[in-house]
């Protein structure tokens, strides 16, 4: 990488990232809810008692915690990015940039890097409140700390370059959140962030697999929820590898797509 294409893409992760928390409906819809979905869950279900199958119960907040962790990368990921994108598309904003020394390089570079900064962030914060302030006990074992680095960070890249390909998607900025929302909502609801995920049927289980978040959710499961809890996975088997190629090859077509949809002015603009 050259100096002057680090230097553009470091002072655009700035740039980014300070826009980011300039904006309330981004800043609630993407780094604050899964704290609200957390909380939302944590006090509604709570009176049920603990879950799980016999010798691994846990609290709904601590079943929960994993799922929201999952949530924040996708909605750091693609939701942020595909609607701040398309928006952008549509105010001429790419149009401005394009007009600049600004390379499509760099311009992803700031966006990859600012989903990175808030996404790290939000994951911080949600383990030290799931900790500090619902009692959620975390994992001692360095091993599970080293498979939540490499989920969060290959499903975080994942995430971003899937959001700039599916910025291609929305025919306007005015459309982008009608399109791009409830995409995200269904995959949730599907991919055991919002429903336990031994709750769905087998065909809804096998539809989900095909997408990155059900990949994710279950990586941050195998961290965070206790080994008795693997039997009720597909297979019954957390399949750490299965999650590593399944984000690698959805990384590649994400990359691939970035690469053949983006342009600084629409098609039909």
């Amino acid at each position: 990488m050259s100096t002057n294409l680090a230097t553009q893409g470091t002072s655009r992760i700035g740039v980014e990232t300070k826009m980011y928390f300039r904006a309330p409906d981004t800043l609630f819809f993407t780094f604050l809810f899964p704290f609200v979905m957390l909380a939302i869950f944590s006090a509604a279900f709570s009176a049920s008692g603990d879950a799980g199958p016999p010798g691994a119960e846990i609290s709904v907040a601590a079943l929960y915690l994993p799922a929201m962790l999952a949530s924040g990368i996708f909605l750091s990921g693609v939701q942020n990015l595909a609607i701040d994108i398309a928006l952008e598309k549509s105010n001429g904003t790419l149009k401005r940039l394009g007009g600049t020394p600004l390379s499509p390089v760099a311009y992803f570079l700031g966006k990859i890097g600012q989903v990175f900064v808030t996404g790290t962030l939000q994951a911080s914060l949600l383990i030290l409140a799931g900790w500090l302030v619902l009692g959620i006990a975390l994992p001692t074992e360095p091993e599970k700390w080293l498979t939540f680095a490499w989920v969060f960070v290959l499903g975080l890249t994942t995430c971003a370059l899937i959001g700039i390909a599916l910025s291609a998607l929305p025919r306007s900025g005015k459309s982008a959140a009608a399109v791009v929302i409830p995409i995200g909502l269904i995959l949730q609801f599907i991919s055991g962030v919002y429903l336990q995920w031994n709750m769905l049927p087998d065909w809804l289980q096998n539809i989900a697999s095909i997408f990155p978040l059900k990949w994710i959710a279950q990586g941050m499961r195998s961290v965070f929820l206790p080994d008795g809890w693997e039997a009720l996975e597909q297979n019954e088997s957390w399949n750490l590898p299965g999650v590593a190629i399944a984000l690698l090859v959805w990384l590649v077509v994400g990359l691939v797509l970035s690469r053949l949809t983006f342009r600084w002015i629409r098609r039909d603009a």
